[in-house]
């Protein structure tokens, strides 16, 4: 080999590294005055997220007042109740039929129960049971539709069965209304005091209008009153005619074998 090839072999080899030497020092992080602010920012932003994340998280039922509590445990009691109930049912409906005697039989009395059960649910029924009259007086006439909303939802939560309020049965299209000077459900004008009468348990229905916060004290903070009577029979003779719907159809059951 040539000496001039070997100079120019050895200046090519130095040129190479010298480029590589420059690529790293451009790559490598400078440890600048900004830099530095931007890495302690970004860890305090961090830091404070989190912290923020565990307050929230702690504090989620700290900030509610003791009354807004008791309705919170009042509530998630009410509701395990339910539950345990129908969990009781469907197992003694279940055991029933599985017990092998006079099955066919015993399977048209549950599907009759079945088709009444649904009837007084959707208000085409007449209904009776314990429960409770809620009279609500307005003689100031201040009281509004969020008002009456709000008891039908205090009462849904307390288990309530079935409800009626003046003439109307509440189903679950029911609303509420301000028209004019007057409070309407359904359209249907209410006439004053407020009456709703509810089927279901009727000390957990009377607790869960007199708890702290609850209705009564709402309806006295306006100038009002509410009244509640625990009744051992409760009549609700007010029914509706069930509509068609314009939108909703039934899924169809899948048929069996499908997809196989």
């Amino acid at each position: 080999m040539k000496l001039d090839d070997q100079q120019q072999q050895r200046e090519a080899e130095e040129s190479r590294r010298t480029t590589w030497r420059r690529l790293r020092r451009m790559g490598s992080p400078r440890w600048t005055r900004a830099n530095v602010l931007a890495a302690a920012l970004t860890v305090a932003l961090g830091f404070a997220i989190a912290t923020q994340i565990q307050q929230n998280q702690a504090t989620g039922l700290q900030g509610l007042r003791q009354d807004e509590l008791v309705r919170v445990l009042d509530d998630v009691n009410q509701r395990a109740a339910r539950l345990d109930q129908q969990v009781r049912e469907l197992e003694a409906q279940r055991d029933s039929l599985t017990s092998g005697a006079d099955t066919a039989a015993q399977a048209a009395a549950q599907a009759q129960r079945r088709v009444d059960q649904l009837g007084v649910l959707a208000g085409t029924l007449p209904a009776s049971g314990p429960g409770i009259r809620l009279t609500i007086a307005d003689p100031a006439a201040t009281m509004k539709s969020p008002l009456l909303l709000d008891v039908l939802q205090e009462l849904r939560d307390a288990g309530a069965e079935v409800v009626q309020v003046g003439g109307v049965r509440v189903v679950a299209s029911t609303y509420f209304s301000d028209v004019g000077g007057s409070v309407t459900a359904d359209g249907e004008a209410l006439p004053r005091p407020y009456v709703f009468l509810a089927i279901g348990d009727s000390k957990t229905l009377a607790s869960a209008m007199q708890i702290p916060g609850g209705i009564v004290d709402t309806a006295r903070r306006q100038n009002g009153s509410a009244t509640v009577e625990e009744l051992k029979t409760v009549s609700i003779t007010a029914t509706r005619t069930p509509k068609t719907p314009r939108y909703a159809t039934p899924v169809p059951e899948p048929t069996v074998g499908a997809g196989q």
